[in-house]
């Protein structure tokens, strides 16, 4: 039997996944991080049943893994407006808005009071490996829309819903290091033998004593690639640190500095530029990863550029800080109608497209943008946006608000969207400014934007949390 986290008893679960008819079945909401217990809190505010199914054994589990950073966006930002007021009708007392919370608190503070109150309806160790339609597969048409979603889990069970909200994320699915977008040559191998690191490792705290006094090489030019190297650079002067991006600068992880609406992120990159102006961290640019190879118990990482020309760095350890991308695997008997570069719906891909949105202009969007020709089938969070480094919680928050208006029958609250975005500072005018600035709103994983942790006696490193984008 899988694990539930916390209300209703076995049988009544059990009426709500075999309801009668698709009418009767649940919502099946996939993910029990900020953006799928968003999507529980509105459900159960219009009365709809639901199942939030997570494939960890704990919620929010990717965010634990980066419970020791710290977001950038403050606790106002972060807290769903459904979930807040579910949880202060239970005496819940919200953290301090100006408040910049690690992952940890995130799931301690918020998350996980959230959860205790959805109760039996969120499942731990619920891994969905597959979405189909109850008799259909993808080619048939003729009344797909009238029959079930059936739902397989990774132990074989099998559950029916009307509708699934898709709220999985993409920790669990990073960007290769290779720049091509392909794994570089000896890449899987070199991270099997413990020597590429998946970003955000905790180097002040559990991980330390693989980094401290070592050559760290970290690749990626995000805020997860900047919150590392800050990290790292507050180890001891004997631990070197390189930093490679393919830019031919670093402006765009620079950021916006004074000017950004979130302070915390303007520092990130202000705080990243004197650490480089001072030679704590080796800057390398026009860095495309072709190569990884082990040489002993260090790691030769190679570069090659469009014309063969090649670069060579050699460290003790690599960490990937490259971004993330979607795993539709899961939809495959599905009919998602996506966009062949984002991976986001086809609608939505120009309104987050990060050529052209960098700054804190993606508009408001809802239930339109993120529908498929699968009706009742929604990506929401970070998973919606595809490749795009352009998410923050508040913006799932608000997918999920209309996505569930939507599915209770009320399209004049599903239609009326409204999103507001703190602004980098730096927002450019025109699409050439934008590709030369290269700023933005990028996120590591999927909820808040992340940061290094605060240089103040009151923001120490936490142990294991929650997520952002």
């Amino acid at each position: 039997m899988t694990n539930s986290c916390c209300g209703t008893t076995a049988f009544e679960l059990k009426q709500i996944v075999h309801g009668p008819d698709a009418a009767g079945l649940p919502v099946v909401v996939i993910g029990a991080g900020p953006v799928g217990l968003a999507a529980a809190a509105h459900l159960t505010e219009r009365g709809q049943p639901f199942l939030v199914l997570e494939a960890g054994e704990q919620i929010a589990a990717s965010i634990a893994r980066w419970g020791h950073v710290r977001v950038f966006s403050p606790w106002k930002y972060n807290i769903d407006a459904a979930a807040r007021r579910l949880l202060q009708a239970d005496g819940w007392s919200a953290p301090d808005d100006e408040w910049l919370p690690t992952g940890a608190e995130l799931i301690g503070d918020y998350l996980a009071p959230l959860a205790k109150l959805i109760g039996e309806r969120v499942r731990l160790s619920a891994k969905v490996t597959a979405i189909s339609r109850l008799g259909y597969d993808r080619v048939r048409t003729n009344g797909r829309q009238d029959v079930p979603f059936l739902i397989r889990l990774d132990d074989g069970e099998e559950l029916q819903a009307r509708a699934i909200i898709d709220a999985s994320g993409t920790y669990e699915s990073p960007n290769m290091l290779g720049a091509s977008g392909l794994p570089a040559h000896g890449e899987h191998q070199a991270a099997a033998e413990g020597l590429v690191d998946h970003a955000l490792p905790d180097v002040l705290g559990a991980d330390r004593d693989r980094y401290e006094g070592e050559h760290a090489l970290v690749v990626g030019a995000g805020h997860s690639a900047a919150t590392t190297l800050l990290a790292l650079a507050q180890l001891s002067e004997a631990t070197r640190i390189t930093w490679a991006i393919r830019a031919g600068g670093a402006s765009r992880t620079y950021g916006g500095g004074e000017a950004d609406a979130l302070p915390a992120r303007g520092a990130l990159g202000t705080r990243l530029r004197a650490h480089v102006d001072a030679g704590r961290i080796h800057l390398v640019t026009g860095f495309f990863t072709h190569r990884v190879e082990r040489n002993g118990d260090e790691v030769t990482v190679v570069s090659r550029d469009a014309s063969g020309h090649e670069q060579t760095l050699v460290a003790d350890r690599v960490v990937a800080a490259t971004g993330y991308r979607p795993d539709h695997t899961i939809a495959a008997e599905l009919r998602l109608d996506l966009d062949p570069i984002l991976g986001s719906t086809r609608t939505l891909a120009p309104l987050i497209d990060p050529n052209q949105h960098s700054c804190g202009t993606v508009p408001a969007h809802g239930v339109d943008e993120l529908a498929h020709p699968e009706p009742g089938y929604y990506a929401v969070g970070v998973k919606s946006y595809g490749r795009a480094p352009t998410f923050l919680m508040a913006t799932g928050y608000e997918q999920v608000r209309s996505v569930v208006a939507a599915l209770a029958g009320d399209w004049e609250a599903a239609r009326d969207v409204q999103l507001e975005l703190p602004e980098t500072g730096v927002c450019s005018s025109s699409l050439a400014e934008a590709q030369e600035q290269r700023v933005g709103l990028a996120t590591g994983i999927s909820g808040g934007l992340l940061a290094t942790p605060l240089p103040l006696a009151t923001a120490t490193v936490s142990a294991e949390g929650g997520c952002c984008g």
